[in-house]
C-alpha cells in the first residue's frame, strides 16, 4: 500500500501545481463515503463539484458500464453505434428539447454552444460576418479553455493567458436591466448559470430567469442555460431553470450525466437552431461514444427512478435549516437551492481554508471557494441521518 503521505508527495513532485487540494488521499469510495489508504472514512460533501449526484460507484451505473465494456467502447462518429441514438432520444425527451449534440466535458459543451450561437447569428439572424457578440455574467464560471478564460472576471482564471478571443461582454449577474442595456443588433446569445456555483452558490433574485427569457425573446437573442453544475436534480428539479417555469433556447449538461464514471456532455437545443451544424463543421473522436452513452442512460435512470429531484429538495431544505440553526458567529449566511448549498463566513472568521481542513480532520470533505465561502453538495441519495451526522461535524468546527 502506498501511504497518503507518499501519494501527496509524488503528486507534488511530478505534477503541475495547478490545484491546491485538501490534504486527503482518496483510495476507495461508495455512496456518500470515501476512505483514505489508511482506512479512515470521510463524508464526501463535494461530490466532485456535482458530478456524483448519484453517489460514488452507484451499482446500477457500474453495472451498465461493465455490461457495455464487455461489448463495445468506442467507434468514433465515422460510424453509427447502437447506444448513441437511444441516449439522444432519452435526453431530448427528458429535457423537452428536440436535438442534442454530445461531447465529453463541460468546457467542450460550452465551446460547442459558442460556435452554435455564432453560426446561428450569421446564418439565421443575419448578423454581419465576424461581428457576433455573446453576453456573459460577471463572476461566471464556464470552464478553463482559452476562449472561456477570456470572458472570466476571475484573475486566477485569465491572468497571463491572453490574447483572448473577442466578441464577449459581461454584465452583473442577476441584473436583467443591465442585460437588456447591453444587447445590440449583433448580440447572438446570453450565457447564464441559473445559480452561480464557483462564485459561491450565488442565487439570483426571484424572477430573474423569467425576465431574462422575456428579454432574449424580445430581442431575438438565444438564451443559453449552463446547467453543468445545477442540472440533473441537484437543485430540487431536473433542471434548475424549471424553478422559474421557463425554457431556454440552448442548455449545457455534463458532470452528473456521466454518473461519476465517464465524462460526457451535451448541448441541447431545437432543430431550427441546431441545423446550422453540418457534417464536418464540428465534432469529437470520443463524443457520443457507446460506453459514455450507456453510462449516461443509466445515470438518468437513477435520477428518475430514485426521484432524486424530490430528495434533493427535501434533504436540501432540511440541511440548510440545520445549518442556519447553528447560529455560529463565524457564519454570515447560508444560501442555496436543493442540495447545492454554501455558507459564507464573516470577515472575523478568517480564511475558509482552515475550516475545510478542520472539517477534513473530523471526517467531512468540503471545499472552499473565493476564500470566504464553503460549499456543500453531497450525493442526492443522502439520508436525514447522514445530514444529522454531517451537522454534528460542522457544529464541532464552527460552534
Amino acid at each position: 500500500m502506498v501511504s497518503s503521505e507518499e501519494c501527496m508527495k509524488m503528486e507534488s513532485t511530478y505534477g503541475a501545481h495547478n490545484y491546491h487540494p485538501i490534504p486527503v488521499v482518496i483510495s476507495r469510495a461508495e455512496g456518500l463515503y470515501v476512505w483514505d489508504p489508511e482506512g479512515k472514512r470521510y463524508m464526501d460533501m463535494l461530490s466532485c463539484y456535482s458530478a456524483l449526484n448519484q453517489g460514488h460507484r452507484n451499482p446500477k451505473i457500474i453495472k451498465a458500464a461493465i455490461d457495455q465494456m464487455e461489448k463495445l467502447t468506442l467507434t468514433s462518429r465515422a460510424f453509427y453505434n447502437d447506444q448513441l441514438g437511444p441516449f439522444l432520444k432519452k435526453i431530448t425527451e427528458i429535457s423537452d428539447m428536440e436535438m442534442a449534440l454530445p461531447m465529453n466535458t463541460g468546457a467542450e459543451a460550452v465551446e460547442t454552444g459558442i460556435k452554435l450561437a455564432r453560426r446561428w447569428a450569421y446564418r439565421k439572424k443575419g448578423v454581419p460576418a465576424d461581428k457576433a457578440e455573446i453576453i456573459v455574467c460577471e463572476d461566471n464560471f464556464h470552464g478553463r479553455t482559452t476562449t472561456i478564460a477570456g470572458f472570466s472576471s476571475d484573475p486566477d482564471t485569465y491572468d497571463d493567458f491572453g490574447p483572448f478571443t473577442p466578441g464577449f461582454k459581461a454584465v452583473p449577474y442577476g441584473d436583467a436591466e443591465a442585460l437588456e442595456a447591453a444587447i445590440t443588433p449583433n448580440t447572438a446569445a446570453f450565457i447564464v448559470e441559473p445559480i452561480q456555483g464557483e462564485a459561491g452558490v450565488v442565487v439570483p433574485p426571484a424572477g430573474y430567469l423569467k425576465e431574462v427569457r422575456e428579454i432574449c425573446t424580445r430581442h431575438n437573442v438565444l438564451m443559453i442555460a449552463d446547467e453543468i453544475q445545477t442540472g440533473l436534480c441537484r437543485t430540487g428539479k431536473m433542471f434548475c431553470f424549471q424553478h422559474d417555469d421557463i425554457k431556454p433556447d440552448v442548455v449545457f449538461l455534463a458532470k452528473a450525466l456521466g454518473g461519476g464514471i465517464m465524462p460526457i456532455s451535451v448541448v441541447l437545443s431545437s432543430k431550427e437552431i441546431m441545423s446550422v451544424f453540418t457534417p464536418g463543421s464540428h465534432g469529437s473522436t470520443f463524443g457520443g461514444n457507446p460506453l459514455a452513452c450507456a453510462v449516461a442512460m443509466a445515470s438518468l435512470d437513477v435520477l428518475i427512478d430514485e426521484k432524486l429531484d424530490v430528495r434533493a429538495q427535501e434533504m436540501g431544505g432540511y440541511f440548510m435549516q440545520e445549518l442556519e440553526n447553528l447560529n455560529s458567529p463565524l457564519i454570515k449566511l447560508v444560501r442555496g437551492k436543493g442540495l447545492l448549498i454554501a455558507i459564507e463566513l464573516t470577515p472575523e472568521a478568517g480564511p475558509a481554508r482552515k475550516y475545510t481542513e478542520g472539517l477534513m480532520k473530523n471526517g467531512l470533505l468540503a471545499k472552499e471557494t473565493h476564500s470566504t465561502i464553503i460549499r456543500f453538495a453531497p450525493s442526492l441519495l443522502i439520508t436525514k441521518e447522514q445530514v444529522d451526522d454531517a451537522i454534528v461535524i460542522i457544529k464541532g468546527v464552527f460552534v
